[in-house]
């Protein structure tokens, strides 16, 4: 079996190319999946969490109110690093749990662990060895201006579904700066790049996108 972890910023479009992925037959596992599920109330990542940030980082459903800690976590690098510290361990440990699941029953699959903080973790030292646990990495990147436009047309299409009308200039001008804190938290793409193995740039159509996946997944397949 060949493990492979998928990264990318903010807007590269990381999540669209594990879906091609998916589509071309490898087993995707979702980071973010994962780590909502560990999230969940009842869980021991949501107790950690409501202890460390407070009965406020819960909404009242009792679910944790992800929009104001993350608000609170890229405005504040000790939060964020709390929190990392919190969540990173769990949900490699779940992910290593999964993988060697796969390994019994499907030993020549290729798997990508789709993150968008592969190396952050590495480097906040949240969860260490999580690298030299993949047989090969792959970046999803772009300009950053292009991941802010991305950003901000995912927020104002979900801004009009849920209020009919576009989104005002402060929230625009809100979200463009979201974006900016959320991309300054992460390394630079130039940095992530020198240490993959494959680097797929996301600036064309996705039909673009699709060939350089599926090109990416064959070789992949190869070395499984």
């Amino acid at each position: 079996m060949l493990r492979a972890g998928l990264t990318g910023g903010l807007g590269s479009g990381k999540s669209t190319a594990a879906q091609m992925f998916a589509a071309c037959g490898a087993i995707v596992l979702s980071s973010d999946e994962i780590g909502r599920t560990l999230m969940q109330p009842g869980q021991l990542v949501y107790e950690k969490i409501l202890a460390a940030f407070g009965p406020e980082a819960a909404l009242p459903d009792g679910s944790l109110n992800r929009p104001a800690i993350a608000r609170l976590v890229f405005r504040d690098p000790a939060a964020l690093h709390r929190l990392n510290c919190i969540v990173h361990p769990a949900v490699v440990a779940e992910q290593q749990r999964q993988v060697e699941a796969l390994a019994v029953t499907n030993p020549h699959a290729v798997v990508i662990v789709e993150s968008a903080l592969i190396f952050e973790v590495e480097r906040d030292n949240t969860a260490p060895g999580w690298l030299q646990r993949f047989d090969k990495l792959i970046l999803i990147t772009a300009p950053d201006e292009l991941k802010v436009a991305r950003y901000l047309g995912r927020l104002e299409a979900q801004i009009e579904r849920t209020t009919g009308a576009p989104p005002t200039p402060e929230q625009k001008a809100a979200a463009i700066a979201d974006a900016r804190r959320r991309l300054a938290a992460q390394m630079p793409d130039t940095d992530k790049a020198r240490q993959c193995d494959f680097v797929i740039e996301n600036i064309g159509t996705p039909t673009n996108l699709q060939a350089a996946v599926h090109a990416t997944y064959m070789q992949l397949a190869k070395l499984g």
